[in-house]
This record gives C-alpha cells, structure tokens and sequence, in this order.
C-alpha cells in the first residue's frame, strides 16, 4: 500500500518529532527546536502508542510498530531514505568511520569452532603471532566452541575497549597443541583501498571499494608508493563501488584537479545551491587517470566520474553507472537508531542531474539492471538511452548526459551469460573462501615458505581441484555449463586461495589478469593490439 502524497510532510514529521539531532553540513535558517516543536499532529501519535503500551488487549512490542511505521514512511519518499535501527547501527558506523576495536583477524566459523583465516598485517593478533589455520577457543576463559559456540556473539567476545586485553587459548593444529597469547585490542582498519600495485612500468591501478572517513589517506598513500615506482598513468577502479561520504570523494578528486576547479554543486528544496571546488594543484594533475565504472558504480563513485569527465581529465571506462544524485543526511532518533534523510541532490560541473528515475517505487528502482538487461545496454553502447533534452557539453567541447549514471567515453561489454554471472558470483562473494579454506588445511605448509611474487609466476590450479569446486558448488547440479570457463574458474581459485595466504592485494591482482576493462586500458596505451570492440 502507497501513502497518500499529500499527507507525507505530516507523517514525515510525526516520526522525526521526538529527540531528532542535526548535524549539518548544510545551513538552515530554523532551528532543530523550531523545525520539531510540540504539535498536535506528534501527539496524536504519541498518545496512539501509548494507548497501545496501556490498554491494547494482548501485548506488543510497540518499538516493532514505531519501527515498521518509520520504514513505511521512508519507503515513500525516495530509495535512499533509509532507517537504521539500533541493532544495526554499530556496525554500520563502524563500515563508514573505516575502522572499528578488535584483535584484527579475519575468520570462519567452521564446524563449532573459529577458524583463523589470517591475521591482518601488522595487527595485535598478528603481532601476537597468531595464524592462519589456528583455532581460537576460549577468551578470557570464556569456551568458543561445542555447545557454547555461538556465531552471532562470537564477535562481542573478541571486540572490547581500546587499551583493553583479552587471553585467548588457541590450538594450532599443524603443532597439535594448545596456545596461549595475550593480545591488546586496537584500531582495526577496514579497507576501502582493496588493492594498489603496478600492471607496467608506467601505470598503476587503485581499486576502492567504499568512501568512508579513512579512504583519502588510504588512497593518498597507495597513490605516494606508485608515484616513487615512477607511474605516470593511473587506473582508478570504481566497480561495484556504492559510494559513501561526499567529502572523501571530493578529497580523491582534489589529487587529480588544479586549484579551483569546479567538483561538485548541491541543491537543497529551496533552490539554495553549494558549489565546492578544488582546493590545491592535485598531487597527481599532471598525470593520465583511467576510471573504470560499471551498473554498480554508485553515489561517490559517480560523483567522482562525473567530476573528472565534465573537467576534461582522463577517460571514463566501462559501462553506464548506477544513477544516485541525492544526497543523504544521518540523524539520530534518540534511541540508537537513526534516519539517513535525502536533503539535497547533487550536480555535476556541467550541471548535469545523473538520478534516475524513482516515481515508480523502490521495485522497479532497484530492478533496473533487469531493464537494461532486457534492451541491450549491457552488451551494447548504441543501447544506452539518452535524451537530447539533458545534453550537456564540457569545457572542451565533450557532449556528457544527464537522466541517470554517468554514460563511460569508452564502452566495454559485459558477459551476461549465466556461467559469467556465477563465476563472478563465487570467485567475489566469499563462496568460494570456505572451499579454499578447507584445501589450506589441507596444504597449508605448502604454502609457508613461498612468496607471493613466487606463487604467482609458479602455482597452478589442476583440473582436478577446478572439479571438485563444481562438485562441490552443485554447479553440475544446478546444469550451469562452465565448460568455456575453465580457466577462468582455476584463476578464481587461485586468486582465492592468494587472498587467503598474502591478502586482497594479492586477490585482486591475480583475479584482474585478462580483465576485459584493464585490457583495454592497454590497448587504449598501445601496450595491447587494438581490438574491434567498440
């Protein structure tokens, strides 16, 4: 059921009355007290759920009601209106600010145990001398596993205070023993740079997979280490990238533009507009950026495209974005949670507005990599639709579009065959990390004393390992033919089992050979033959 339009900045307001907290990077002229001042309206409701809490016949959980009705609300307004619940709002915090409290491993639940996959370089755990293969047991005598094993909890036992210690018993496997190690929990930071190395002698490739509080120190110092390794080229991977913070974005585009230049300009309900610029010459101004983008690419990730492709700097690359120009503000509700409430929506230099469609309700929104699917955009340039009426042209005379995504200056298809689309599914989701993981127990002192740059050029996947994936994926079951992609199932593998040993820089540079955008970028350089791929 669709609310009513009309009664929206009503029921809008009756669930954001109580206890709401701005903070604003944008300036209002009312204040928080006089925007949310008692009404007859909030006390209807009030005195609704109270009604309820005193009087209704059965009992009920009347936060679940609040819940639901500030879910319904939202829903109404735009896709990127969203509740946050208090459950969920640690962790989400913990996801934008890039780090959170803990002992720094990644890890399995695996049969009724913790199975260290490894320890995060330069970590307490790692410090501590912790594994990849060892079994964490108790924290602070408190048993991790059999009957007191309990996935959901297991992170409350390893996170705590800053400063603060936690013993761990661990057994190790390979040494048939028990182990004790004291670790003091600290900042653990969560990756948004998952990979940065060079792929020539001249050009070398970032690839950011979220813009949280960390990123552009991240990307700043992966940026420094190619640049002393004497890259004059850079190719930026957005893909899959959902956005985040505005101002990180912003941050990374001041690397690449001179003082001055135009990024980004918002525009609240009123009309009132922000322009924000860069603020310096860019560390990396002079240099060749390559931006890689795809159907996934979103919010930060387009503002940064589109930043770039409106200045005349560099080449946009792959396939038509997502398409988010709103922009969101979190306010907490008083009680743990929060709302993050679109505000404003942005435009890039040229002025182009690159939302898509949303009045036909978050279905069909989120549904639209069907809609593209099913006219060709995917595997086709000339199927991208663009109106005549949202031209825009670029300071150097590029004509850009508005109406939804930023449209890439070179195109590159996609793979939509179901084979492509599982492949990808497993080798990225971490489907494939579980079967690896019980290979390494395998094998694992394989593995102890070779480097990476050694596994790379010297490691192989057989035919056998790639089957027994199938097998165990049900894949055969499931009649998904992945007799054309063989190999690219076994350089998955090995890129999982990388991963797992050296880390994401590793998986990803592994994963990313033969990818059809990096090869372009190549072809587009003279370092590969041209193709006839338009």
């Amino acid at each position: 059921m669709r609310l009513n339009k009309t009664y929206l900045p009503l029921l809008f307001g009756v669930v954001l009355a109580a206890g709401v907290v701005i903070g604003s990077k944008l300036n209002f002229e009312d204040t928080t007290e006089k925007i949310f001042a008692t009404n007859s309206k909030k006390d209807k409701l009030n005195r609704l759920i109270d009604y309820i809490d005193y009087e209704y016949v059965d009992q009920v959980n009347t936060d679940s009601i609040v819940d639901v009705t500030v879910n319904g609300i939202l829903e109404n307004l735009d896709p990127h209106s969203v509740y946050i619940p208090a459950s969920a709002y640690e962790e989400n915090a913990d996801d934008m600010r890039g780090n959170f409290v803990g002992i720094g491993i990644s890890f399995y639940p695996h049969k009724d145990s913790i199975a260290v996959i490894r320890s995060i370089e330069g970590g307490p755990a790692e410090k501590a001398g912790i594994k990849g293969g060892d079994r964490i047991l108790y924290a602070d005598d408190t048993p991790l596993f059999g009957e007191h094993f309990n996935r959901d909890s297991i992170a409350a036992y390893l996170k705590g205070n800053k400063g603060s210690k936690v013993k761990l018993k661990v057994y190790r496997p390979d040494e048939k023993k028990l182990l004790t190690f004291s670790v003091r929990r600290k900042d653990i930071p969560l990756k948004s740079v998952d990979a940065a190395y060079k792929v020539t002698g001249a050009i070398g490739y970032i690839k950011v997979n979220r813009f949280a509080e960390t990123t552009h120190d991240e990307f700043d110092d992966a940026l420094e280490t190619l640049k002393d390794e004497g890259i004059s080229r850079l190719i930026l991977d957005l893909r899959d990238n959902p956005g985040g913070y505005i101002y990180t974005a912003e941050q990374i585009l001041d690397e690449f533009l001179g003082k001055d230049k135009l990024l980004l300009i918002t525009r609240n309900k009123s009309g009132e507009e922000s322009k924000t610029y860069a603020t310096r010459k860019g560390d990396f101004q002079d240099g060749k950026i390559y931006v890689l983008i795809n159907e996934n690419s979103a919010s930060a990730s387009e503002i940064v495209a589109g930043a770039l492709q409106d200045n005349d700097k560099g080449t946009i690359i792959g396939r038509r974005s997502f398409g988010k120009g709103l922009v969101q503000r979190e306010m907490a509700l008083g009680d743990g949670s929060a709302v993050r409430l679109t505000i404003a929506r942005y435009y890039t230099p040229t002025g182009r507005s690159i939302q898509k469609p949303y009045g036909d309700g978050n279905e069909a929104y989120y549904s639209d990599y069907e809609t593209r699917y099913q006219n060709g955009e995917l595997r086709h340039a000339d199927s991208i639709k663009v109106a005549d009426s949202l031209k825009f042209v670029t300071p150097k005379g590029k004509v850009v579009y508005g109406g939804g995504g930023i449209t890439p200056d070179v195109f590159v298809p996609k793979d939509t065959s179901i084979a492509s689309e599982t492949l990808k599914f497993v080798s990225r989701s971490g489907y494939m990390g579980y079967f690896v993981f019980e290979f390494l127990e395998k094998r694992r002192k394989d593995f102890e004393k070779i480097t990476f740059l050694e596994f790379e050029r010297n490691y192989e996947v057989d035919t056998t390992l790639a089957e027994e994936f199938i097998a165990y994926a049900s894949l055969s079951e499931a009649r998904i033919d992945l007799s054309e992609y063989t190999e690219d199932l076994k350089k998955a593998i090995k890129a999982n089992i990388a991963q797992q040993l050296y880390g994401s820089n590793a998986f990803e540079y592994i994963l990313n050979q033969g990818d059809p955008m990096l090869e372009k970028v190549l072809r587009l350089e003279g370092l590969l033959p041209v193709d006839e791929t338009p």
